[in-house]
């Protein structure tokens, strides 16, 4: 199947008419050191947003961990295989945001705070349980977070 093709960006591609481009071409002036050409500010304004992905990345991954935990010590009688590997990919998910980002374990106490207020949430909802079920702060320290064993077995 044949995809059309657009034409080439024009030179000067625009911030907000094609990013792609525009960083390209702001990529290519660093390189280059045609320092005075480049936006500046923009250019600014995507490395804030990179980095706040990263801390989203985290965040997301307790989340997910935190939510997977809640339904292990509330629902014993769900407790799957599923639940145990899903709880074993975000702790490896967390371990290596962590790796690639070490300034990020200074945001640990916020970013697990508000993973917490939305795992409560879902695990609610996912549990079909009222939010009231789950404790308001968060029982589990750093460790259990990332080491407390969750090994399914089927004899349980």
């Amino acid at each position: 199947m044949d995809l059309p093709v657009e034409p080439e960006a024009p030179a000067r591609a625009g911030y907000k008419q094609d990013l792609h481009a525009w960083a390209r071409e702001q990529a290519a002036l660093l390189r280059a050191g045609r320092l005075s050409e480049v936006d500046a500010a923009n250019i600014a304004e995507e490395l804030d947003d990179v980095g706040n992905e990263q801390y989203d990345k985290l965040e997301s991954a307790l989340r997910v961990l935190l939510t997977h935990m809640l339904k292990w010590d509330h629902q014993p009688e769900r407790r799957g295989r599923s639940w145990a590997n899903t709880i074993d990919t975000q702790r490896d998910h967390i371990r290596k945001v962590l790796r690639k980002n070490p300034s990020l374990k200074s945001s640990l106490e916020e970013a697990i705070f508000e993973a917490w207020k939305d795992a409560r949430r879902d695990a609610s909802s996912e549990a079909n349980l009222p939010r009231r079920t789950f404790p308001e702060v968060i029982p589990y320290d750093w460790a259990a977070i990332l080491e407390r064993p969750f090994a399914f077995d089927p004899e349980d």
